[in-house]
């Protein structure tokens, strides 16, 4: 039977259909069906502890009481988005939620404090345990909380109670309250819409000089409860070396298939430790010390509540924005001053490179990220919504001068705390697999609080007019490496370009301006840093020293106000590195600052109708966004 001409139009449509359809099979018309590259930043908070620290269950104003305590679906119920009431009784909530979360509580002595005021049946089980509830008990019952609370730091639970004869009853309670932690992220963990990870603190102190140091890292598992469940924080009393941290993680690496790295918290409080170049031993690092190092901890905590450890004013003289968020160690002064070397980032990050030129590997090879290390279960540090570093700092009238005294008994400065800070991430979707892998390779940066988009790649040939292409990132990643990244063996008359662009927090102050920060070790040994102004808003240019004129400020402090009328909403630029040496290792790494704005003092201030705040309280704040840096290597 003959075919009618409309079937054999048909067939030969079909045909030739079919065919264009094998022409295109391995391509899309969608160019977004076949990106492979990170287009989201997500936001969230690695360090935060809950009534299961002692040092986030003790608290003056609180003393030992377990009532109106929140607990750890607290934390998550906020960090979601989600109205939950402070311990004074105030609502909070977050002006937008986080993506991602770290419960990061005390390994040691977790949950402990908790069980012994709260009556907890399996301390009740050992004669060790009612002693010491019994103990608790007593304190509870005293009038003042402040002699509650110092009777309880003086009995040290942290270390003596799990230092006198451990037992199988320890460690059946050591698994419980850790069976408690793993259930509530599990039960929070949303694959693509919230991230709740498995983690803890390991509080690893050390003693420098007159006082103690902190070197701890925040753990956190890329894994479920199928695997984490097998082992038990690793604590301070098993070890105080981060080596021994490290052994433990390989451990679990091996033992279960799984993964976990440690990010050091912020390093200024170390007493002069966290960087230095040598072991824990006292050694000076080996090839296998630095890549052991590098692997485990990728990442370093760059701002947090207990202020900013990017640089020093005595550190980086020269650097006008180096005085932020500034701590003074126990006896700083003179020569003790000198020790500031090994407790801030970029001048870990030259050191990084000198120990890369002496043994072939960088042991400071490490992104950023800021966190709050807040101890109220709350992840809070907008300015304008400071739940407060401790439980006795949440928001009252009084808080300020608590905080003032605070510092004047620890540390003998007038100082308050910082609202700082967030981790950003740089990944193809929310979930424990994809943030995780993109910390590992440190496509990472740091916030004080503001939600600041940073977009930083290094290349060979990026041209001045693709910083203004809207698809910048794909040009970024075809044509270079991100932040996090690396560039390798330049071309005789090459100099790296950088791609740069930064966002505005939408919901915030607009830009100042994007700075380059360069290290370098050169052909004699020296280590060098330099900061380059590479994008200024308000059509602002820098002088022949480099310098720009400052944006100005709109800020009102008895009004705890300001105005977006100066600045950008964006700053883009590609930049060359005018100062190149192809034979010399270097780093670079982008500063982006906001315009002034009112720090959370002010919002005190005029929320609480406070009245003759001491001068060297700061009042004004210029928040800022750290990437992770990209290195060269000749």
């Amino acid at each position: 039977m003959a075919l009618k001409c409309n079937q054999i139009h048909f067939i030969l449509s079909a045909i030739l259909l079919v065919s264009a359809g094998q022409i295109l099979a391995d391509k899309s018309y969608s160019p977004d069906a076949e990106q492979k590259f990170p287009i989201q930043v997500y936001w969230g908070d690695t360090h935060l502890h809950t009534t299961l620290s002692s040092d986030g269950f003790i608290s003056a104003l609180y003393g030992l009481s377990p009532n109106n305590r929140l607990d750890l679906e607290d934390s998550y119920a906020f960090a979601k988005g989600k109205t939950v009431n402070a311990m004074n009784g105030m609502p909070m909530r977050l002006s937008r939620p986080l993506d991602f979360l770290v419960v990061a509580d005390h390994a040691e002595a977790m949950g402990l404090m908790y069980g012994l005021a709260s009556n907890d049946p399996l301390l009740r089980k050992s004669a060790k345990g009612r002693k010491w509830i019994s103990k608790i008990k007593q304190i509870i019952e005293t009038k003042s909380p402040a002699q509650a609370e110092q009777i309880a730091w003086a009995l040290d639970p942290d270390t003596q109670y799990f230092i006198d004869n451990q037992d199988e009853n320890d460690r059946e309670f050591r698994q419980s309250i850790w069976q408690k932690v793993i259930t509530s992220a599990e039960r929070n963990n949303d694959p693509g819409k919230f991230t709740a990870f498995i983690g803890y603190e390991w509080t690893g102190m050390v003693y420098a000089g007159d006082g103690r140091g902190w070197w701890h890292r925040n753990v956190i598992y890329k894994d479920g409860s199928e695997k984490v469940a097998s082992v038990l924080p690793f604590t301070q009393l098993d070890s105080n070396k981060p080596e021994d941290l490290w052994a433990y993680l390989k451990s679990y690496a091996e033992t279960t298939g799984g993964d976990a790295i440690a990010i050091p918290h912020n390093p200024n409080l170390s007493g002069g430790r966290l960087f230095k170049t040598n072991d824990s031993y006292g050694r000076p690092f080996s090839q296998n010390y630095a890549v052991t190092r590098s692997r485990y901890e990728p990442l370093v905590e760059v701002t947090q509540t207990k202020g900013d450890s990017e640089t020093h004013p005595s550190l980086s003289p020269e650097d006008e924005f180096s005085d932020f968020g500034t701590w003074t160690w126990f006896g700083d002064k003179g020569e003790a001053s000198k020790g500031r070397r090994y407790d801030y980032l970029r001048s870990a990050l030259k050191l990084g490179l000198q120990e890369q030129e002496r043994i072939g590997v960088n042991p400071f090879k490490v992104g950023v990220i800021g966190s709050t290390d807040s101890h109220t279960s709350l992840s809070n540090i907008e300015e304008n919504n400071f739940g407060g570093k401790l439980l006795d700092l949440e928001p009252d009238a009084g808080r300020l001068q608590r905080a003032e005294n605070w510092f004047e008994e620890n540390f003998k400065l007038r100082n308050t705390f910082d609202a700082s800070g967030y981790a950003a991430i740089w990944a193809q979707e929310n979930t424990r697999e994809s943030l995780f892998t993109a910390m590992k390779r440190r496509e990472v940066y740091a916030s004080t609080g503001p939600r600041i988009t940073v977009r930083f790649f290094g290349g060979w040939d990026y041209q001045p007019n693709e910083a203004l292409w809207p698809d910048l990132a794909s040009i970024g990643y075809s044509k270079g490496v991100p932040m996090g990244g690396d560039l390798a063996n330049a071309a005789d008359g090459k100099s790296p370009t950088f791609l740069i662009r930064a966002v505005k927090d939408p919901d915030g102050a607009n830009l100042d301006r994007v700075q380059v920060i360069k290290g370098w070790h050169d052909s004699q040994g020296e280590l060098h840093e330099r900061i380059y102004n590479v994008a200024l808003s308000d059509g602002r240019t820098v002088d022949k020293h480099g310098r720009a004129p400052a944006v100005g400020s709109t800020v009102d402090v008895k009004d705890a106000s300001y105005t977006n009328s100066i600045g950008d909403p964006e700053l883009a630029v590609v930049w060359r590195d005018p100062d190149f040496d192809r034979d010399e290792l270097a780093f670079y790494y982008l500063r982006v600052l906001e315009i002034p704005t009112p720090r959370w003092t002010a919002y005190d201030a005029k929320f609480f109708g406070l009245k003759d705040i001491p001068e060297e309280i700061p009042m004004i704040t210029q928040e800022r966004a750290y990437s992770s840096p990209i290195w060269y290597t000749p």
